[in-house]
């Protein structure tokens, strides 16, 4: 009993000293000091002949060209643990490492010979040969295991990592493509594979070439593997090649004869990708070849509508004879799928288009009206259209029909970010009529609110109130300004150059000078008139860079160059200039996404 009691006590002492010996050898070994390392090691492989102490004796041994050691330890090894076949490639190791080659293949074939055609095994083995760098002897490993399962496991993901190691690109993307032929199913697989393997984000290298041209084999040989296609549309995508991407979608709809979902998520993808115009395609493609008693008809016609609004309204780019064409397409669609709760998205945007650029804000009020009548329209729905409402309200001068408009929404949905927004224009309202003080109060609550983009609003408003009040204790610049920028919203362009111009006159030493720069620009937008909004915004980047409107500035200038003068060269600098300087931008996101489309890069 006292024999047992002294040992007990005596473990944690025998475990102290294990660990000890065990952090010794860890840092000679990683020092390179191989002789007081393999010390430690030799002890604790004696003490316990675990697989970890064993291979880092091992590497000491070899380090230390101490190969009859290393040739004992291994066979002892192999004699304790028969049936492991990763024994023979370390063997085979010591003796490629003596320069032995000879009797280094007899041992990597024996492992060989010894394969059962258990998975795991081979995976086991194949690893063993990969680590010491023997990558055709893990091939063949992958062969045999092939051979054994009669050809039932493959094992062609773990071959293409080989030939991927050895740099021979073609006989992996073979194999990798292989997998589509085996089972179609493991295409979000080796898509996924791909993207790395042959490093789809670099378009212009070798590989991506070479990747293209096997897909099309793939599809040539096998034209009723819808993987395959499906591959080929993946690869376009990546690749930025949109239009190309299109033609194989619509060739696979019309093979397949499908009902026209694959094309309307296509034109789903290129709206996001802001290809509004190849979105408008596909949308028409469906309309136009699956009919009126299609499934995805209703669809397609409200997206396309849709599309087309977003890309005239949305950057402000158009011209006059765009907005007809628009009005007519709203009238058309809208008459042709009726009014119900399923257009109501159609009646909104319409009754936008109307009031703030076919200046008939009565007929867009008369559209939102009946809209709100529709039955089955969800709370949401109807509270954004009540925002709608009191906009147009707030450009007819009707300002306390708009606030109370606001306030019923912002009451509904407290706690919302639709609530938040309706804090945020009635705040405005505030700030247009000159009651600074409880714009100010509001704002402050919003700073606070979960949408980054109000919280982001809210801010910039009250930083304007805070820093402009602050200059004097008499508010009649900062007034000036607001009935300016009320002046914008309602339209009415030239009564607000003459404030601009009173405020610039009488106040020059007032700070609201960007502001005014970048009303004007809106002004210029409105008007139509890009050349002389370019001068406004280069004006904000050059003088007033370091201000908060800097990166405004700069994202508008840039979408500017890319959709109204055609220049990628330049909006690409712009985009590029935004996310170095102005890391901290709301618009960072966007202008990484729109820089990477302009260069070519993958879309998803």
């Amino acid at each position: 009993m006292r024999l047992i009691v002294f040992l007990f006590l005596l473990l944690p002492f025998f475990a102290s000293s294990q660990g000890s010996d065990q952090q010794l050898a860890v840092q000679y070994f990683q020092a390179g000091e191989f002789d007081k390392a393999a010390l430690y090691y030799e002890k604790l492989y004696n003490k316990n002949q675990s697989d970890y102490f064993y291979n880092y004796y091992l590497k000491c041994l070899l380090e230390l060209k101490e190969f009859k050691e290393a040739e004992k330890l291994v066979k002892k090894q192999q004699k304790k643990n028969q049936g492991n076949l990763k024994y023979f490639v370390d063997l085979g190791d010591v003796y490629k490492q003596q320069g032995d080659v000879a009797k280094a293949k007899k041992e990597y074939d024996n492992a060989i010979k010894d394969l059962t055609g258990d998975v795991q095994q081979v995976r086991n083995l194949a690893l063993s040969f990969r680590d010491k760098g023997e990558l055709d002897y893990a091939l063949k490993v992958y062969e045999k295991g092939e051979k054994l399962n009669g050809g039932a496991v493959k094992f062609r993901a773990d071959k293409a990592e080989i030939y991927n190691l050895k740099g021979e690109t073609q006989l992996m993307i073979e194999e990798y493509l292989a997998m589509l032929e085996d089972n179609p199913r493991d295409l979000d697989r080796v898509e996924n594979i791909l993207t790395f393997a042959v490093n789809m984000d670099d378009p212009n290298n070798a590989r991506v070439e070479l990747l293209r041209t096997e897909i099309l084999k793939r599809v040539q040989k096998n034209p009723d593997n819808v993987a395959y296609n499906e591959l080929l549309i993946w690869f376009f995508q990546q690749k930025g090649d949109l239009n190309a991407a299109f033609n194989q979608v619509k060739a696979l709809d019309k093979r397949r004869k499908e009902d026209g979902l694959r094309v309307l998520s296509f034109g789903a993808v290129c709206a996001n990708n802001q290809q509004y115009d190849l979105a408008a395609r596909a949308f028409e493609y469906v309309i136009t070849e699956k009919g009126k008693n299609g499934n995805y008809y209703i669809d397609a016609r409200i997206q396309m509508v849709e599309v087309l609004s977003y890309k005239i309204l949305n950057q402000g780019i158009y011209e006059q004879n765009d907005l007809t064409t628009l009005e007519r397409l709203y009238n058309e669609s809208i008459t042709e799928l009726g009014r119900n709760s399923g257009t109501v998205g159609l009646m909104r945007g319409y009754a936008k288009l109307k009031a703030f650029y076919m200046q008939d804000p009565k007929g867009g009020t008369e559209i939102l009206f009946e809209a709100l009548q529709m039955p089955g329209i969800r709370p949401n729905i109807e509270a954004e259209m009540k925002l709608e409402l009191a906009d147009i309200a707030l450009m007819r001068g009707l300002i306390w029909d708009a606030s109370l408009l606001y306030s019923q929404v912002e009451k509904a949905f407290k706690h919302e970010p639709i609530g938040h927004e309706a804090k945020l224009r009635n705040a405005r309202i505030s700030f247009y009529t000159g009651d600074f003080g409880w714009a100010q109060g509001q704002l402050d609550v919003l700073k606070a609110s979960t949408s980054k983009l109000i919280s982001n609003d809210a801010m910039q408003l009250s930083l304007l109130i805070t820093d402009n009040l602050g200059v004097d204790s008499i508010p009649e610049a900062l007034l000036l300004y607001a009935e300016a920028d009320l002046l914008v919203f309602q339209n009415r362009l030239a009564e607000a150059e003459l404030k601009l111009d009173t405020l610039n006159k009488q106040y020059t030493w007032h700070g609201l000078s960007d502001e005014s720069v970048y009303l004007r620009y809106k002004i210029a937008m409105k008007r139509r008139d890009y050349t002389t909004a370019v001068s406004h915004l280069q004006n904000i980047i050059e003088n007033y860079g370091s201000d908060i409107l800097g990166d405004d500035a700069t994202f508008k200038l840039a979408e500017l160059y890319q959709f109204q003068f055609n220049d990628s060269e330049k909006a690409s600098e712009l985009y590029k200039k935004l996310m170095f300087e102005y890391p901290g931008s709301l618009y960072v996101v966007e202008a990484r996404k729109r820089f990477r489309i302009l260069r070519g890069e993958k879309i998803n």
